[in-house]
């Protein structure tokens, strides 16, 4: 258990969640210049979303991917499961907990926001008029706002709060490939005219705002220093050996 409270963590939490609430409320403004620009690319002369129906788009970037980031929030899962059964993992049975919690509580926030937005799709927006192509804002019950695919991959930034305080390798590895994985997953919705960049740049700032917010309150309960993990035990070297695989070719490069 954390005695001292992370004062200045908290500290560069808000400072980074300040920055960036400007950055995408001035610069990058929901359907603004920005998001129609990098929309162009994936629109045809007859103003349709051609990549809408791509197989790879659709099947792995919609579908497996999502069933592959579920079963990595899962193991979490088991292995707070586990902790019940190994006293070894007992130490460590709040951390599990609170990431398999709070990537849901994270995805599950972006899908209730998303269903009370007005904001539409980009496919749903383009019109055709005597001028052209144009963008139509006029919707009202869109339900398109923020990005809730992108979510499923950033809600593995929750993995940084877990790790922040006592294992800072995990904490950057999950906070790189929370942000890559999100973007990817987010990037393929983009193409498809499913969501603007800002949508899901804003998933990505509401996540991390909801678990700095989280953190904040339960900052005593994360410990500083983790017991080591046993490695003779078979249910826990299955779960664990590729996490610290990765980590040890990281370090060799």
């Amino acid at each position: 258990m954390n005695l001292s409270f992370p004062k200045h963590l908290l500290q560069r939490d808000a400072l980074i969640l300040i920055c960036s609430f400007g950055i995408l409320s001035f610069f990058i403004p929901i359907g603004g210049r920005i998001d129609q620009l990098l929309m162009q690319p994936w629109i045809n002369s007859m103003g349709q979303f051609y990549l809408n129906d791509n197989w790879y788009l659709n099947y792995w970037n919609h579908d497996i991917f999502k069933y592959i980031l579920i079963f990595v929030y899962s193991i979490f899962l088991f292995l707070w499961i586990f902790s019940f059964f190994i006293p070894k993992l007992k130490s460590q049975r709040f951390l599990y907990a609170y990431m398999f919690l709070m990537s849901g509580i994270s995805t599950a926030l972006i899908g209730f926001m998303k269903s009370q937005s007005s904001h539409a799709c980009p496919i749903n927006m383009l019109q055709d008029s005597s001028r052209g192509l144009i963008w139509d804002f006029s919707s009202t019950n869109g339900h398109c706002f923020p990005g809730g695919h992108a979510s499923t991959g950033f809600a593995l930034m929750t993995g940084f709060f877990v790790f922040r305080l006592s294992r800072h390798k995990y904490a950057s590895m999950f906070l790189m490939v929370g942000l890559g994985t999100g973007f990817i997953l987010g990037w393929g919705q983009m193409m498809r005219g499913q969501h603007f960049l800002s949508h899901n740049l804003w998933s990505a700032w509401i996540i991390y705002a909801a678990n700095s917010a989280v953190f904040a309150l339960l900052a005593y309960k994360f410990p500083e220093k983790l017991q080591p993990i046993p490695q003779n035990h078979p249910r826990i070297n299955l779960l664990i050996n590729p996490l610290e695989n990765v980590l040890q070719r990281s370090k060799n490069q």
